[in-house]
């Protein structure tokens, strides 16, 4: 099935009436009180929510609302000015940003961060590479050793291909692709590494409404199939709608609502914000 194509055999996958976390329920990650600062700008400012394991946690909010910034301080790119991050119950907020992904914690970026000039083989085995444990002089000689962690390599990728229908494209160069395959190869990617934790940043930007509604299915598959934890940033509020469990709305980074989608899209404070007016 190619990205455009729409399923017959389903329905669109709904969370929104799911119920919130329980209380009791173990968190795989949580953010307590998390800020950042540029300069005289506090991005996110005091922001504290959790995602409990086998949970669709959506982000949403205006342009300029910390959505991204979150993203950025959960990979560890920017260093939080006050707040705890906590992922399988381990402090990773002063861990280097390099070891994220081999903890399980993978992402998309808002703008597709791909290599243009290799193949979608190529992009997805540089996936694995948290995953592999190289040795130079092993690496030169080409051991037994090395040969079967690269077919353990090659078999991995060959399933995320086959999961998500790339079998057509896997050795076109990413130059090639229409926009929405590309998008679908960075989501790849990013479930080579294996992840337990998947950072969506606007799986749908730039996507028409067929390809949305595939991008809900996948997502929905990720969760049920695989078994990931996803935690998404996204402007379409259908999207939000089908596949999320909770959601957070973000303003001028700071918190204005969390519960469920219909919770959260009904709030007189996410209308304001959004709208720009007062709630009727």
């Amino acid at each position: 099935m190619t990205l455009t194509e729409t399923r017959t055999d389903a329905v669109a996958p709904s969370a929104s009436a799911a119920p919130r976390r329980q209380a009791d329920a173990p968190a795989l990650f949580e953010a307590d009180d998390i800020s950042i600062a540029f300069g005289g700008i506090k991005a996110v400012d005091g922001v504290t929510f959790d995602v409990a394991a086998g949970e669709i946690f959506a982000i949403v909010g205006p342009n300029g609302a910390g959505k991204s910034t979150i993203f950025n301080l959960i990979s560890r790119i920017y260093e939080p000015t006050g707040g705890r991050l906590t992922f399988q119950g381990q402090d990773i907020t002063n861990v280097p940003p390099h070891t994220i992904a081999r903890r399980g914690i993978a992402r998309t970026f808002q703008n597709i961060e791909l290599f243009e000039h290799a193949t979608v083989l190529d992009n997805l085995l540089i996936g694995r590479h948290c995953r592999a444990k190289p040795n130079i002089f092993a690496e030169m000689l080409f051991t037994p050793g090395v040969r079967r962690r690269e077919l353990e390599h090659r078999e991995a990728v060959e399933e995320v291909i086959d999961f998500l229908d790339l079998a057509n494209y896997r050795d076109q160069r990413i130059s090639g692709l229409p926009y929405g395959v590309r998008k679908v190869v960075e989501l790849a990617r990013a479930l080579c590494a294996r992840p337990k934790l998947l950072l969506l940043d606007e799986p749908a930007s730039g996507l028409n409404t067929e390809e949305t509604e595939e991008v809900a299915f996948w997502i929905d598959d990720i969760k049920n199939d695989l078994g990931i934890t996803v935690i998404m940033i996204e402007h379409d509020m259908s999207l939000v709608s089908a596949v999320s469990n909770r959601v957070l709305a973000l303003n001028n980074g700071r918190t204005l609502a969390l519960g469920t989608p219909s919770e959260v899209q009904s709030n007189p404070a996410v209308i304001e914000a959004y709208l720009g007016g007062e709630a009727p």
